[in-house]
């Protein structure tokens, strides 16, 4: 098997959309380092489109972010997608997967993102699914947590689900910073305290993007505005606690001119290279 592309500690990259598929191939060099897709949207496509992600796959590294193996559902897998998904990582040499920490499908597809309770029954069950995923794609794969507006049952603190279900899986975390900062003001808890409980070392790169501001007390996450200052900042304080990471531009939508979203992504670069600390970080009180 060919070996998967490296990512550079403290890349930036963007969403690879097929409404920015011109301005990307046509984009000089430099202006990001990597290239972020969801494989359900592209496993079998062809002409002009499969053409376009060839290209861009040869060009840049490429880590894909799932949308549909519903790992907080309780169907069944289906082991042919996850055959077709497992030689799509392969072929691009994809360093990264990850899947949203929620169930997305229950008779069909729902087509949104929804919480799992947060019970040890919940982690027991999504850790055991996550496993079944990572034995089936032979690799170690990457959770995202997820924005939520509802509760179905909360036992214990959206951090501590995580951990356990992190702890319980032996995998990763994408580490949705704009996420932390929408569920903090929405359900009351400290965005800075989250990220201090964090384990440093499952986290494997973070995602940034806009929100809707509804009221002070309700955020809704639209990746479809440009990033807030207070998102900015909650960035730079996770480099200082966990480290450099790569750096995801989420943008979905509503997009302004390929310009701005470079210089979006240069600002990544710079909020990452000011934040990180300048020793090793076991080496800090």
């Amino acid at each position: 098997m060919t070996s998967r592309r490296e990512l550079d500690a403290s890349s930036a990259g963007l969403g690879l959309r097929r409404a920015l598929l011109g301005p990307l191939r046509d984009a000089a060099p430099g202006g990001f380092d990597f290239l972020e897709c969801a494989p359900d949207n592209w496993i079998g496509v062809g002409g002009r489109y499969g053409d376009a992600l060839a290209e861009l796959s040869a060009k840049y590294p490429l880590v894909c972010h799932g949308l549909s193996l519903n790992i907080g559902g309780v169907a069944a897998f289906d082991d042919t997608h996850l055959l077709r998904l497992r030689r799509f990582l392969d072929a691009h040499r994809v360093p990264i997967f990850s899947e949203h920490l929620s169930y997305c499908a229950d008779d069909g597809q729902l087509y949104d993102l929804m919480p799992i309770p947060f019970t040890e029954e919940a982690v027991h069950h999504v850790a055991g699914r996550i496993r079944q995923v990572q034995d089936a794609l032979g690799r170690r794969i990457a959770v995202e947590n997820v924005s939520y507006y509802a509760a179905p049952h909360q036992a214990m603190a959206e951090i501590d689900f995580v951990n356990a279900v992190l702890a319980e899986a032996d995998c990763d975390l994408l580490l949705d910073v704009n996420n932390v900062f929408v569920n903090g003001i929405n359900h009351r808890y400290d965005p800075y305290d989250f990220l201090q409980r964090l384990p440093a070392e499952r986290v494997a790169y973070f995602h940034v993007a806009g929100h809707y501001d509804e009221a002070d007390d309700l955020k809704v996450d639209t990746h479809g505005a440009s990033v807030k200052p207070d998102v900015w900042n909650l960035l730079a304080a996770a480099v200082r606690r966990i480290g450099p990471r790569p750096a995801l531009l989420e943008r979905d939508f509503n997009f302004p001119p390929f310009d701005e979203l470079l210089a979006e992504v240069a600002t990544i670069r710079r909020v990452v290279s000011e934040a990180t600390p300048k020793e090793p970080l076991h080496a800090r009180a």
